[in-house]
């Protein structure tokens, strides 16, 4: 019997072109054409961007003695959600393993993704959050250690410049 689509290692990639900056000063400012061209700031969260164009998973910690939770979130926020202070930027590893895990057969408008693809949220230690992405090639399971791989040649300017694979 042939396996169904869920039961396979797949390979995928990232389909569309990248994002040209607009303005490189403190916030970035990418160009985001679609039938209406779209400047779209990053405002307080340029660092994210920034740092996975440099190989790095840049996330936020509150450090605000008084803040009930002191957490740290990736992705980022730039004011905490607890106690509403100004983050710090920390970087945080670049491994993690698999939290749970979906695969995609439609991604719908926008998405420059290949389908199908395997979507999966990373549990990364010392994060209090868990980070979304995809999994680049091969066939998830829960618990399954990962390892974030950035483009950092002709970067795409958004989220699609980090992705993982296996770390086994």
């Amino acid at each position: 019997m042939a396996k169904k689509a869920y039961e396979k290692a797949i390979k995928t990639r990232y389909t569309g072109k990248p994002l040209k900056l607009y303005d490189e000063k403190k916030a970035w400012v990418v160009r985001w054409p679609r039938a209406l061209e779209h400047h779209h700031t990053y405002g307080l969260l340029t660092p994210f961007f920034k740092g996975l164009t440099q190989g790095r998973l840049m996330a936020t910690r509150c450090v605000n003695p008084k803040c009930p939770q002191q957490s740290t979130w990736l992705p980022p926020r730039a004011d905490c959600p607890d106690c509403y202070e100004r983050m710090k930027w920390v970087r945080v590893p670049a491994k993690g393993k698999i939290y749970t895990y979906t695969l995609v057969d439609y991604a719908g408008v926008g998405i420059e993704m290949k389908t199908p693809y395997w979507q999966i949220d990373v549990e990364i230690k010392g994060v209090d959050t868990i980070f979304k992405g995809f999994l680049a090639e091969g066939k998830p399971y829960i618990g399954m250690p990962v390892k974030a791989v950035f483009r950092t040649k002709n970067p795409t300017h958004t989220i699609l410049d980090v992705w993982w694979t296996p770390d086994e």
